[in-house]
């Protein structure tokens, strides 16, 4: 029997960091480092997440606590879900000091997040989405703009994505797909996705429930003929973190398999953790 995996996440006190931590520490597979890399706006000096209590470090502390010894050893996977100016300086941090990680954080220069990994000592699991059905959707939309490639020419796109307020960027989902709509034939740009962030206008317009104003995930692409005769709509509406807490769990198991497996210097996907091989 393989002996549980450590893991650190960071970007405490979010919510989705909390969620992962909640979730893993209830997981015989793991052992929650009561530690996490948190902002540089963040005062407090700990928080208390699932009955256990975790130290954490701001931006400027990260060396001290090297130095000290009081970081975990190489062994520990990173789970990263902070916020998205953070992403390039803290892969870098992971990737010089070995760490492998999971990075569910999206935003950051997404070409040089890559290029840390590629080709160097650890590995990552880079996702812009970690739900795993939402994973397989996706997939099933690149096997279709593949196969199909200019099915919807001359045809409109739409694009309507609700998060919670807290959530700075652009869904990083809805980008992903637009790639896709694009390969179809679509004409669209991530900058005319319509970004709603405004909790009141989730509830009277969207029917966002009350209780996951502060933590969803609504996707709406609608698609018109030029002559608006025909309209296909792909939806996906999200309450909640835990699905995504899943999939980040599964993840990290996947994660480790590939260090036992020694396949350093790469970047894999959820589709890659979906699929459960190399």
């Amino acid at each position: 029997m393989l002996e549980s995996i450590p893991i650190m996440v960071n970007g405490l006190p979010g919510k989705m960091a909390e969620g992962v931590v909640e979730r893993a520490i209830a997981d015989s597979r793991f052992r929650v480092a009561p530690l996490s890399l948190t902002g540089p706006d963040i005062a407090d000096p700990d928080c208390v997440v699932g009955g256990l209590r975790f130290r954490l470090i701001r931006p400027e502390d990260r060396r001290a606590a090297l130095v000290a010894g009081e970081m975990p050893d190489e062994e520990c996977v990173m789970v990263d879900f902070t916020h998205p100016s953070a992403v390039n300086d803290n892969a870098e941090f992971y990737s010089r000091h070995g760490y492998w990680f999971v990075m569910g954080t999206t935003g950051g220069d997404r070409k040089a997040l890559v290029e840390t990994v590629t080709g160097g000592s650890v590995s990552a699991v880079i996702a812009p989405n970690m739900a795993k059905q939402i994973v397989g959707l996706q997939a099933m939309m690149a096997w279709g703009a593949a196969t199909f490639p200019g099915l919807f020419d001359g045809y409109r796109l739409c694009v309507r994505e609700s998060h919670q307020r807290g959530k700075a960027d652009t869904s990083g989902t809805a980008k992903a797909m637009v790639e896709y709509f694009n390969r179809m034939g679509l004409d669209f740009s991530p900058d005319q996705i319509e970004k709603e962030r405004d909790p009141q206008r989730q509830a009277a317009e969207w029917g966002v429930p009350e209780a996951y104003l502060t933590g969803h995930g609504w996707h709406t692409y609608t698609i018109d003929s030029p002559d608006e005769t025909a309209r296909f709509v792909i939806q996906h509406n999200i309450n909640g973190r835990d699905i995504y807490a899943r999939g980040t769990l599964d993840a990290i198991a996947y994660l480790d398999g590939m260090r036992r497996r020694d396949q350093a210097g790469r970047v894999f996907s959820m589709i890659d953790v979906l699929k459960g091989t190399e």
